[in-house]
């Protein structure tokens, strides 16, 4: 596994060659960003992204949520609800890639980021990914580059100092806390 992230790191670094590995960001629909595209958004998440896809109880084009969230996110690469989803998926079947899903849970992360890399809430998103799976270094480089984003966004603090907390990291996080305040 470590081999296969390595790789992946290797490939991202290199610009877009990871698009063979992750795949195009090109997408039939979209892609839109989560953030600023909103008024496209409903024609993905009103036929995809249901709340019962969301809950991981039952799909709408088939009968398990994977491709219904796969769909979501080639359209709107940065969803936060359904990158959540996606890796609650891989936690629930017990794989690094769900069933329904063209790609690894980090391979949708990695398309999110290339996507906008300066979404803070995906970065976060992933980095509490990162920390569930005890890979404590590349959470704390995600939530570095979240620090250096947050500028003066109350809610970017709140929650980075929650992050860092899981990460028994009391003084960074009191830190954060302070300039969420």
């Amino acid at each position: 596994l470590k081999v296969g992230l390595l790789a992946l790191t290797l490939l991202a670094a290199g610009g877009g060659q990871a698009q063979t590995l992750c795949g195009s960001l090109a997408a039939s629909y979209g892609p839109f960003d989560f953030r600023t595209d909103r008024e496209k958004l409903p024609i993905v998440t009103g036929a995809h992204f249901t709340p019962e896809v969301e809950a991981l109880i039952r799909g709408t084009t088939g009968r398990l949520p994977g491709g219904d969230i796969a769909y979501t996110l080639r359209a709107i690469p940065n969803h936060p609800g359904a990158l959540i989803s996606m890796a609650r998926l891989g936690e629930k079947e017990k794989t690094e890639q769900p069933s329904g899903s063209n790609y690894t849970i980090e391979c949708w992360f990695d398309r999110a980021i290339r996507f906008r890399a300066n979404d803070q809430v995906v970065r976060m998103i992933y980095a509490d990914y990162l920390i569930k799976k005890q890979r404590i270094a590349d959470a704390r480089a995600q939530l570095d580059a979240v620090g250096k984003l947050a500028a003066d966004n109350p809610f970017t603090h709140y929650n980075l100092g929650l992050l860092l907390t899981d990460l028994k990291d009391y003084d960074a996080a009191l830190l954060h806390a302070h300039r969420a305040m």
